[in-house]
């Protein structure tokens, strides 16, 4: 469906997609449960997978950057964004909303992939709550932001690189000592299985989304990205019922010809369908794709709360855990560490919420 708006480069998409959806199933790769099991178990190996998936993806894109590749728009700078009070409140809110809504931006798509129907009402609550923000998104322009800052550009990739490197080792120090002293021991490492069948490793896991990060840069020429996708489906979905989005500034300009177009000529829409897709045939060749067709009020509450909050929360924050943390960060732009930082705090918070009032 996507190759005859793309070609062969959406086609390229599609397979990267697709390698994201089956490995992010398989080695069950998601922010959000490894953020709350450090807040709630104090136990931090996805967390530390975490780390070296950014400090191998920025040895990879770092001097790609630096020294030239078919990515013009990472050398412009233009994916090196400022961070500001409007980004603070998005990436705040969408790390509690990601407690509630039991997923992130790729973790709702794999999961949805994988049969989980509550994911399905968390998908939608996120398409609304994006659709939601690019209304207000004008109202949000003009607060108080700090300059843009390209760590490539002011130390040179290889220190660029150290820094990362450094920031993410202190980081698995720290999570290693953390965890050692509240249970005397770390926690076993994943066993991997069968490739097809599952279950990976974290490291497995960690080297095909290295693949898919780098991959999806050479071939599209921009980071990784998850929810614009989301936001255009809730434009196309609102038009279609009368409402004139076309009147709202974020649509106008450029953005209005994607609500023209089919959502196959839209490169992040194809990359998310075939995340849904490659999650689904993962779990499929594990034997494991059963949808439960039932969900109780309270999940279902927290599901349509924690989507709209991610979704409000990825337009005012330039995306979510992928396009805004990951892509921010593999750009060499600040604005990923700080949107990190804050919806770290944002997680935390709503995780330990809820261990207190059991919701």
């Amino acid at each position: 469906m996507a190759w005859p708006f793309g070609g062969p480069r959406y086609g390229v998409a599609v397979a990267i997609g697709a390698l994201a959806g089956f490995a992010l199933y398989h080695a069950a790769f998601g922010f959000t449960g490894a953020w709350r099991r450090v807040v709630s178990e104090k136990r931090g190996q996805g967390l530390r997978a975490q780390m070296v998936l950014l400090i191998a993806a920025c040895a990879f894109t770092y001097p790609l950057i630096a020294y030239g590749a078919p990515i013009d728009g990472l050398r412009s700078g233009a994916w090196v964004l400022p961070f500001g009070v409007t980004a603070l409140v998005g990436s705040f809110l969408f790390g509690a909303g990601m407690q509630l809504g039991g997923g992130c931006g790729s973790g709702t798509l794999f999961t949805v992939g994988g049969g989980s129907t509550r994911m399905v009402v968390t998908l939608s609550a996120f398409i609304t709550g994006s659709l939601i923000g690019t209304w207000h998104l004008p109202a949000w322009r003009g607060l108080p932001r700090l300059e843009a800052f390209s760590v490539v550009k002011e130390f040179g990739p290889w220190a660029a690189v150290a820094i990362v490197a450094v920031l993410g080792i202190a980081i698995i120090v720290w999570s290693v000592r953390r965890e050692r002293a509240a249970h005397g021991e770390l926690e076993p490492r994943r066993q991997g299985g069968s490739v097809f069948g599952g279950p990976w490793s974290h490291t497995l896991g960690v080297i095909a989304l290295v693949v898919v990060s780098v991959a999806t840069i050479l071939t599209l020429g921009r980071p990784w990205g998850i929810t614009s996708g989301f936001a255009l489906w809730g434009a196309k979905i609102a038009s279609g019922i009368g409402i004139d989005v076309t009147s709202w500034s974020y649509w106008s300009g450029g953005r209005s010809r994607a609500l023209e177009r089919s959502v196959f000529a839209d490169a992040t829409s194809v990359m998310n369908f075939a995340i849904i897709f490659g999650a689904m045939a993962a779990a499929a060749l594990a034997g494991k794709w059963s949808p439960v067709m039932r969900i109780g009020w309270r999940d279902l509450a927290t599901a349509v709360i924690g989507g709209l909050l991610m979704g409000y929360g990825a337009r005012l924050a330039y995306g979510c855990n992928i396009g805004a943390y990951l892509g921010g960060i593999v750009s060499g732009s600040m604005h990923g560490v700080l949107w990190g930082i804050v919806a770290f705090t944002g997680s935390s918070m709503m995780v330990k919420a809820r261990m207190r009032f059991g919701f």
